[in-house]
């Protein structure tokens, strides 16, 4: 091997290196947005005795408040992400994320709630869109469902640790009523939790714009002077009427495929508390381990399952293995709720957490394809 060949590996070996820790990176970040978007299941309780709410009130916080602003803000930030730096997006969106999950902790009443955890969504919609087109760019097609695989792990290890840090903070504070907090006052223990897990997540966003560079962009057209043919919104569309019985097969598929995974991390807590009578610190301690596991075991599966149909040579190999995933889920999530045994209750939570974890590897991946 001479000289030249070996620069050339070097420099494939360090570019290999750098994606993963993009990578790594992403997936640190995807850690903090999901404790700072499940640490409020696990609060239920104590959140609704404080500040007066109704069930149907804490819905709209876990659900409506996040998930309607995270998933119309996805657009405008795509687009953002398509035109302008990508780690720059990224990194803004954590620390308005991180900053808003803060302010959850210092909340009087349901609307300042409500309005934190709309920028919590906000905030929080700039991550995936800028990860997975920075993935595209970096990885070959062979590779790229196990990327997408590692970065959302981080969904299900913040998951998890929301879970065991709430619990930890809430078994710490038992039985004090009042913490105070220099320049904030006193404050209760779970709006401690919320600036225990909220503030950190601001580090990540300046590694991001201190450590990360934004990758060459692949397979754009280009006009006949050779500049980059910007894609117009409207040509987007014009493309998803073209196909549209894919589009909607894979947007309604994977809509209701991730309802009940979202189901399950929201409601899961408050059904442990109410039905088995299990203290808050017990269900974040029970739920925090399984989510680690269960989840994280799930998501890497469906990653390497994606890669290895590919390799087969299906085409179909995401959507396959949404299949199987649906298969294994149907079960175990039907009948968890259905027994007065906690054993045996758990032991069916943990292959509906395992297959319910899927579609956030192989939905991503199907479209970056």
């Amino acid at each position: 091997m001479n000289q030249s060949n070996i620069a050339v590996e070097r420099t494939q070996k360090k570019t290999n290196a750098y994606a993963w820790y993009v990578v790594i990176l992403c997936m640190l970040a995807y850690i903090f947005s999901f404790i700072d978007r499940q640490i409020l299941a696990l609060m239920i309780e104590p959140i609704k005795a404080d500040l007066q709410l109704s069930d149907t009130q804490f819905s709209l916080l876990h659900g409506l408040a996040f998930s309607l602003f995270y998933a119309v803000m996805g657009l405008p930030l795509a687009y953002i992400a398509d035109r302008f730096s990508r780690p720059k997006l990224i990194s803004i969106g954590i620390i308005v994320w991180s900053l808003a999950t803060a302010t959850c902790g210092l909340s009087k009443n349901f609307i300042q709630l409500f309005l934190s955890r709309m920028a919590v969504g906000v905030g929080e919609a700039a991550l995936s869109p800028a990860a997975y087109s920075m993935f595209s760019d970096m990885f070959s097609k062979d590779k790229l469902g196990r990327a997408v695989g590692i970065y959302s792990i981080g969904a299900f290890l913040g998951g998890g640790i929301a879970f065991l840090v709430g619990g930890y903070v809430i078994n710490l504070l038992k039985g004090v009523t009042l913490i105070e907090v220099p320049l904030l006052g006193a404050l209760k223990a779970w709006q401690i939790a919320f600036l225990v897990v909220g503030l950190p997540g601001i580090i990540i966003g300046l590694l991001f714009i201190l450590t990360v560079k934004d990758p060459a962009r692949k397979g754009q057209q280009l006009n006949q002077s050779g500049q980059v043919d910007q894609v117009k919104f409207t040509q987007c569309l014009q493309f998803i009427k073209k196909h549209a019985k894919t589009f909607a097969c894979h947007y309604l598929g994977f809509t209701f495929y991730a309802m009940a995974l979202y189901s399950l991390t929201s409601w899961t807590p408050a059904f442990y508390i109410r039905k088995f009578q299990l203290a808050p610190t017990e269900t974040g301690y029970m739920l925090g381990t399984i989510l680690l596991v269960a989840n994280t075991l799930g998501v890497f599966c469906a990653g390497w399952l994606n890669d290895w149909f590919t390799k087969k040579g299906r085409q179909d190999a995401p959507m396959f293995t949404g299949v199987i995933g649906i298969v294994g889920l149907i079960i175990p999530i039907a009948f968890f709720t259905q027994t007065d045994q906690l054993w045996l209750s758990v032991t069916l939570l943990i292959p509906a957490m395992f297959f319910a974890s899927f579609p956030l590897v192989i939905s991503a991946t199907a479209l970056q394809m």
